[in-house]
């Protein structure tokens, strides 16, 4: 167990550490020169959201904007015209919109490299990542696909405990454990998050993972899909996403199967989406894509979902197709 205990500290280290270069720039119907005002370029991290970077855009930005009195948190940001969603991990979004190919590794790969994966071009100094161009708007904001934020910050927190809540209740049957929890606590959990703090955030999570007198009974998941992947599955939770057509697909997972042998990705998704993923051991129609990388259809999910589960408590497992 203790050997088990470190390979999953590790493989949620690794990630943690996990980034993306961003190049940013600012929508041409908001710069008020002619030409491109100059690209805001960060690594950013894999777990975090981007509604954390408005201020730092602001600022950056206020010199270039038509209207300069525009306040951060009335700003989106969109991808080849594709709203992203603000209460979307900066991780889910690429590995959904940015067309890059995950890695393929086999099981102890992927535990090395989660995380890694991004687009890259070869130069004559050697493999370099593309940086996910993105732009950043000041209008016409799009209200019927993205939340409104507000200048306290209070939309992308309320959006996160409750993603959090529903990750508790999924895991027990009841949201009692992240309910109970002292303000201190919350505010740390939220603070950890903001600040991609992985020590503060286990402090948390162990809590919210380990409730006494509760037993472990699902495994929080969520599966996007391209909306041209068809699918009949039952007892799932269907959320039509216009933006970038995506589908969203959950359904109860138990820990273990009826024969008490480890519930599996492959035996999950073979459950939840049989037409997709017709086979328990190998992805022969598509692909489960998490933190950049194709996951092994063997990965024990209770395992995974304690090592690489997004800050939320949930799998956001990316479905992209073969062929």
């Amino acid at each position: 167990m203790p050997a088990q205990n470190e390979r999953i500290a590790s493989l949620q280290s690794k990630t943690w550490s996990g980034s993306l270069p961003l190049e940013i720039r600012l929508a041409a119907s908001d710069c008020r020169t002619f030409d491109e005002s100059e690209p805001y370029l960060i690594q950013y991290p894999r777990l975090s959201y981007l509604a954390f970077l408005l201020p730092r855009l602001h600022a950056f930005f206020a010199s270039s904007l038509i209207n300069p009195e525009v306040s951060a948190h009335e700003a989106w940001l969109s991808f080849e015209d594709v709203p992203l969603k603000w209460h979307y991990p900066l991780g889910l979004l690429y590995d959904l919109f940015s067309g890059a190919e995950p890695v393929n590794l086999e099981r102890q790969r992927w535990e090395e490299q989660a995380g890694a994966s991004q687009a890259t071009v070869e130069t004559s100094g050697g493999v370099v990542p593309i940086p996910w161009r993105l732009t950043i708007h000041y209008t016409d904001f799009p209200g019927d696909q993205l939340i409104q934020l507000d200048a306290d910050g209070r939309a992308m927190l309320d959006s996160y405990i409750n993603g959090v809540k529903e990750a508790d209740f999924i895991r027990n049957g009841t949201a009692r454990t992240v309910m109970s929890l002292s303000k201190e606590d919350s505010d740390k959990l939220w603070r950890a998050v903001q600040t991609h703090d992985i020590s503060l955030f286990n402090t948390i999570n162990n809590k919210l993972l380990h409730p006494p007198g509760l037993e472990l009974r699902h495994i929080p998941i969520k599966i996007y899909l391209p909306t041209s992947a068809s699918q009949t599955a039952s007892d799932t939770i269907l959320e039509e996403a216009k933006a970038g057509h995506i589908r969203v697909v959950q359904s109860l997972v138990p820990l273990m199967l009826p024969s008490k042998q480890p519930q599996t990705l492959g035996t999950a998704l073979n459950s939840i989406l049989p037409t997709i993923f017709p086979s328990r051991r190998n992805p022969l129609l598509a692909q489960p894509v998490l933190h950049g990388a194709a996951v092994p259809m063997s990965a024990v999910l209770e395992e995974l979902s304690r090592a690489a589960a997004y800050t939320d408590g949930f799998l956001h497992l990316a479905v992209v197709m073969l062929g």
